[in-house]
């Protein structure tokens, strides 16, 4: 119920829609009714040659035995039999048609709006969190529930919401044509709703359930394509095409399974359905012919009621079928509101205040960081009481062997995580009380990973600052060394570079980074240095591009060159998680300490042009 009131709250923006769809059901539903009635009086009047020239009656009232006579819903003049049926029907079809028209499209309308609403909200939820949000869950899940849940509560609120509408309330009006026809008769129908009632409960219960089972299925093969797609290189350099098509094809075969778990669940309804419809419309036949015999009904009245139980087993039917769907949509539902229900690790105070312009100085106090655990996992600490000052305009250099906590220490600065004990200063500011948007648009970070859209060079350049002169573009572009290669470009600065920047090289896709955070122009630096994988020539450039960002900026840098390490005005050593050392190049060689052991394993090769 929870689930379903928090679906209902995204109505309330398209109630107006919403109530003119329902008024359009309920004329769609009463017309078809009436035309049901209408049988009745072309079976004993209009085929019937030797009836008598009176009033039509389409019924009479049980209660006060009043007749209702079909040319009171007619222009006067019609007076044969043929002409005031006929035109009954043909002006109640077309009235239906354009009601049904006007209530299936405001009853989409409405659907597509929330689910609009819906889909904004989940992305914006999945986008707002924190770095730890996507460590615990993989992107496949993700798309998952953003593509394919989203879709399975979209087809149930609009489709099957109109088709819903539309069949509730021919049941209900047909319901009444069937006990004014019928009378007594229709006491044998009410035998059969609680019979009806229950299974499609129980068969609801057990869709539901199956059909999350088989999301989960589709999001682990979601997650299979994202990897192999991404990867696509490492598959082919290892030849194993093979192993992911297996596994793709394990995948596959889980999901077949649990669809057709879902399918066995559903399928049920409707052969049941059918089986009760089949046993009532016997019983009616039974009961029926001996009330004709006795001339309580005329052939074409029975006929009429016999028409409307049929009429009135479709919505029945239907029904069981559209509660399959809308327990699909409340499993899917479930995953969605999951994930907007999330507790937010990184969270921004209420009482937050916009950071004045950074001046002074980046202060980690006693600092400390654990990585939440996974269910039972225990917490994994990284960082152990980290007591540290950057000043402003310093270059810090960050080393520490593999796994020692650097990375994780400058990502505390954005706050892509929050410290587990201690504090973090920025000009005596904690960043846990300050806006979020204030503090990380004053940093600027040029990852070891370079990350780009598939959009243009001058858009990659200006990200998140549109509006953008573009000459100040092709100033950052020139200060990171890359004007010259976007000019070589099929479209200069307009050239899409694709997915990632795969249309480029690994040094040109790091200038475009550089320039990115050139144009940003933030007092705060961070940099994971990424010059590794990158060829001699490439490297220079880069390192050229690094030194004109590093420029008149307050610098923390994960280290991986000399060049690099000797350029920083401190170097703070990382070992398991605490500050080992500090100090300069050649105080820290004079100690003997790890960054000695360091140096020597990674940087005296180098420094030396020998192979240490």
């Amino acid at each position: 119920m929870r689930q379903l009131s928090r679906l209902l709250h995204y109505v309330k923006p398209y109630t107006l829609q919403l109530v003119a769809s329902v008024l359009s059901m309920a004329v769609v539903g009463l017309l078809d009714a009436f035309r049901v009635l209408l049988i009745g009086p072309i079976f004993d009047r209009v085929l019937n040659p030797s009836s008598q020239a009176r009033p039509i009656t389409l019924f009479t009232l049980p209660w006060s035995r009043h007749a209702v006579y079909l040319q009171q819903f007619v222009p006067a003049h019609f007076q044969n039999a043929w002409t005031v049926v006929a035109f009954a029907l043909v002006a109640a079809t077309v009235l239906k048609g354009v009601f049904d028209y006007s209530g299936t499209y405001l009853v989409n309308y409405a659907g597509f709006g929330l689910i609009t609403d819906m889909r904004n909200d989940l992305y914006e939820s999945i986008l707002r969190r924190s770095a730890a949000f996507f460590h615990r869950h993989s992107t496949g899940t993700l798309l998952s529930t953003i593509i394919n849940d989203i879709e399975r509560v979209q087809f149930a609120m609009s489709t099957v919401l109109a088709e819903f509408l539309q069949q509730v309330f021919t049941l209900l009006f047909t319901a009444v044509v069937v006990v004014l026809l019928g009378g007594k008769l229709a006491i044998v129908l009410a035998l059969f709703v609680p019979f009806i009632i229950a299974s499609a409960m129980k068969i609801g219960r057990r869709v539901r359930r199956t059909t999350r089972r088989g999301q989960d299925k589709l999001a682990d093969i979601q997650n299979i394509l994202h990897e192999a797609i991404t990867g696509n290189r490492i598959v082919k350099a290892f030849s194993m095409e093979a192993w992911e098509s297996a596994r793709f094809r394990a995948a596959a075969r889980r999901l077949f399974r649990a669809n057709l778990r879902s399918v066995a669940a559903a399928a049920i309804s409707s052969p049941l359905m059918d089986i009760f419809g089949a046993v009532a419309i016997a019983l009616l036949l039974l009961l029926g012919r001996d009330q004709i015999k006795a001339h309580v009904f005329t052939a074409g009245t029975f006929l009429a009621f016999i028409v409307a139980v049929f009429k009135l087993y479709e919505p029945v039917r239907k029904f069981a079928v559209f509660n399959n769907n809308f327990q699909q949509a409340l499993g899917a539902s479930q995953s969605i509101f999951e994930f907007m229900d999330v507790e937010e690790m990184v969270k921004e105070s209420p009482a937050a205040v916009p950071l004045p312009p950074f001046s002074k100085s980046l202060r980690f106090e006693n600092v400390s960081f654990a990585y939440a655990g996974n269910g039972e996992d225990e917490p994994k600490q990284v960082l152990h009481g980290v007591d540290l000052e950057v000043k402003a305009g310093e270059v810090l250099a960050v080393v520490g062997s593999s796994g020692a906590g650097k990375t994780t220490l400058v990502h505390l600065i954005p706050r892509f995580y929050d410290v587990s004990a201690g504090r973090l200063l920025i000009d005596g500011h904690d960043v846990r009380d300050v806006t979020l948007p204030s503090l990380r648009g004053q940093i600027g970070i040029v990852t070891q990973e370079t990350v780009l859209f598939n959009d243009t060079v001058r858009n990659n350049i200006a990200y998140g600052q549109p509006q953008v002169a573009r000459d100040r573009v092709l100033s950052a572009a020139q200060a990171a060394l890359a004007h010259d290669f976007i000019l070589q470009l099929p479209e200069g600065y307009d050239t899409v570079i694709g997915e990632k920047g795969v249309r480029l090289s690994g040094g040109e896709r790091q200038r475009i980074a550089i320039a990115r955070a050139l144009l940003k122009d933030a007092p705060i630096l961070i940099l994971d240095e990424a010059t590794s994988a990158l060829d001699s020539e490439s490297e220079a450039l880069v390192q050229s591009a690094l030194a004109n960002l590093m420029s008149g900026r307050t610098v923390v840098v994960i280290a991986h060159r000399l060049s690099t390490v000797r350029r920083a005005d401190r170097i703070v050593v990382l070992e398991n998680g605490s500050i080992a050392d500090v100090g300069t190049h050649e105080d820290l060689m004079n100690r003997l300490g790890t960054y000695r052991r360091l140096y020597d394993l990674q940087f005296v090769g180098e420094w030396s042009g020998t192979t240490p």
